[in-house]
């Protein structure tokens, strides 16, 4: 199996990256077709959808999985079978993921936002999301129906001039869900992510996430 394409997104690490398409909205990205794939046929009609679903590999990831993980939902202390979670440690590494199509460019290059993918994710294939046949709306929600709520993000009163409004309301969505692992909460300890074209490093305390640092990511 070979992918289909790759995408280029604003993560370029796993750390910040949401745990869950659609949780940051306004985070663009755009999904290159490898050479075999660069046919304008292939997308014939696409735009007439608003969503579509992406099945992706973790690259990143080592090869080990185990049968039972951790969610993050559940403060990192629980252990569930890998198949009743969404674990990026899985036997076959695949992943899946619903995205907004915002436009269909020339090459094809389609741009997508709401992607939970690091820059340079393969993607295997993709089909359109049907809201009649995709979506379950008395779907039990297992254990992520536990209440979740955002953490307040503080920025710095000056930002550097890379960070647009649009990547700020980016940044701020990244940051809300909180990035840590879930069994770490030293509110002393400062953190790194890397949301393109800027680095981010920030401390959490409590509810409130307070940004120390923005700069060029090297």
């Amino acid at each position: 199996m070979e992918p289909i394409a790759h995408i280029r997104s604003p993560f370029a690490e796993k750390f910040g990256v949401p745990r869950q398409p659609g949780l940051a909205p306004h985070v663009a990205a755009e999904i290159v077709f490898e050479p075999a794939y660069r046919n304008p046929e292939c997308v014939r009609g696409i735009d007439a959808f608003s969503h579509l679903w992406l099945i992706w590999a973790f690259h990143r990831n080592g090869a080990e999985w185990h049968p039972t993980v951790r969610p993050p939902r559940l403060g990192g202390n629980t252990r569930l079978g890998v198949f009743a979670t969404r674990s990026s440690f899985r036997p076959n590494g695949l992943g899946l993921s619903a995205v907004r199509l915002l436009s269909v460019e020339p090459g094809p290059v389609l741009r997508v936002s709401g992607a939970d993918l690091v820059d340079g994710t393969p993607i295997y294939d993709i089909k359109p999301y049907i809201p009649y046949a995709d979506s379950i709306p008395d779907a039990a929600q297992g254990f992520t129906a536990t209440p979740w709520e955002p953490l307040q993000v503080q920025l710095p009163p000056t930002l550097p001039p890379q960070a647009t409004p649009e990547w700020v309301q980016a940044l701020q969505e990244v940051l809300a869900q909180d990035p840590r692992p879930a069994y770490q909460d030293d509110p002393d300890r400062e953190y790194h992510l890397v949301l393109k074209p800027l680095e981010i490093s920030f401390r959490v305390q409590g509810d409130v996430l307070t940004v120390t640092r923005v700069a060029p990511a090297k």
